[in-house]
């Protein structure tokens, strides 16, 4: 079995008795590449929708090749495994004419088509959702890109690093004396794909509840990442205050912070009013417990460095573990910061089941052969209709006859698509 064909094994808890998933019905159609457009397509995936993803015949997502591959040499990303799983792959020439025709059939039938390439591309293919729409007026598209499809940036190649940039994120983040850091993962990308999902469901509510058309999600990846600022915009436009990097700690809500122990350091949260006095009274400040001046956030924030000084004090002569137990029998929140492998280890993750084993093969392997791979099972949890990994990432075009056999593609017909290179 190919890792396109790749299936759950006796150790997954997949939940493919539990019917079909929430989305069983809806079809999504995913023009797109890498990370923002495929992870909301996916999410989709994961809770039923049956996810066409069309790539181009000569190498398919790039995805494909980044990060760890497996084999190491020549193989296939790890993360393909889980960006794809639940996808039906279907090659497609996009700048061949029966190419797309090909895609015009599936977006005829499709509920959502998700997007994300540079505003004009699809318009220029003749795929625009003026032309999408006009058999399928009930269709929604999904439209991820740097800056949106207008304004005076539509243009300019956006990633996901550059809409962390420009949202505000990278500004707030690390310490004042360092250049911004990033995140270690593509936050930008996988912000505004949640957004995609989020709008995708709103619409289609729309058309299926409230007598609705389709309609376009416009989503800016820049713009995703600008909704997740908290409160930096009315700071500003009432103070003039432009929120800084300040480290470990979250500004004006004390204590939040990361603190070192004997042996690395922990976080701890106790910024509500009653969390706040019951750490007092944990690490032995009863002063600070009953201080007044000190039981709410207001008056807390002056005196920043005096509360973070104190816990700090007490954790300089304990190790992780030995403040952890004190810290959670004292009901504060607080925790060790993880590292994959702590992941592994931890029991919480063991009961929730949010690691799950497969079975990996790359093509040309034989039955018995591959490798134990490990993938973050679908959340959020749904308590009657789960989401399910039913496959793992397909091979590029696994699922291609299969698809134009339901739009109505022959044998013969698939074929010649095939020899002359537009499958």
């Amino acid at each position: 079995m190919s890792a396109a064909a790749a299936s759950p094994d006796s150790r997954s808890n997949a939940s493919a008795a539990n019917g079909a998933g929430p989305l069983a019905g809806v079809k999504v159609l995913e023009l797109g590449t890498l990370i923002a457009g495929p992870f909301a397509a996916r999410f989709l995936g994961e809770f039923g929708a049956e996810v066409i993803k069309i790539e181009d015949p000569k190498g398919g997502d790039p995805l494909r090749k980044w990060r760890k591959l497996y084999p190491e040499a020549g193989g296939t990303s790890l993360w393909w495994a889980v960006q794809a799983r639940n996808k039906k792959s279907v090659t497609v020439n996009l700048k061949a004419e029966e190419g797309k025709e090909i895609v015009r059939r599936l977006a005829k039938e499709a509920d959502i088509v998700i997007e994300n390439f540079r505003p004009g591309l699809l318009e220029k293919l003749g795929l625009g959702y003026d032309v999408l729409s006009k058999d399928n007026p009930g269709l929604v598209m999904v439209r991820l890109s740097g800056y949106g499809q207008t304004g005076p940036y539509r243009d300019r190649p956006g990633f996901g690093a550059i809409a962390e940039s420009m949202g505000g994120l990278r500004h707030i983040t690390g310490y004042p004396d360092l250049p911004p850091p990033r995140i270690g993962i593509s936050i930008g990308d996988s912000i505004a794909a949640l957004h995609g999902v989020i709008g995708a469901m709103m619409a289609l509510h729309h058309r299926n509840m409230n007598g609705g058309s389709g309609q376009i999600v416009d989503v800016a990846l820049y713009e995703a990442v600008f909704n997740m600022m908290e409160s930096v915009v009315p700071e500003y436009g009432v103070y003039g205050m432009v929120r800084e990097r300040t480290g470990a700690s979250l500004p004006g809500i004390v204590p939040s912070n990361t603190y070192p122990c004997r042996d690395g350091s922990i976080v701890i949260g106790g910024n509500s009013d009653p969390i706040f006095k019951r750490l007092m009274m944990a690490i032995d400040r009863a002063d600070l417990a009953n201080d007044p001046q000190l039981a709410h956030n207001d008056g807390r924030v002056p005196r920043t460095a005096e509360i973070d000084g104190a816990i700090a004090a007490w954790l300089s002569t304990r190790t992780i573990n030995e403040a952890l137990d004190v810290l959670n029998a004292a009901d504060v929140p607080v925790g060790r910061i993880y590292s994959v492998a702590d992941m592994f280890a931890d029991p919480q993750f063991a009961a929730r089941q949010m690691i799950q084993q497969f079975r990996w093969q790359a093509p040309g392997e034989e039955e018995g052969e591959g490798v134990d791979i490990a993938l973050p099972a679908v959340t959020p949890k749904l308590s009657a209709t789960p989401g399910d990994t039913r496959w793992l990432g397909p091979a590029l075009g696994e699922h291609t006859d299969e698809v134009l056999r339901t739009l109505g593609y022959d044998a013969d017909h698939i074929a010649r698509l095939r020899e002359q290179h537009i499958v």
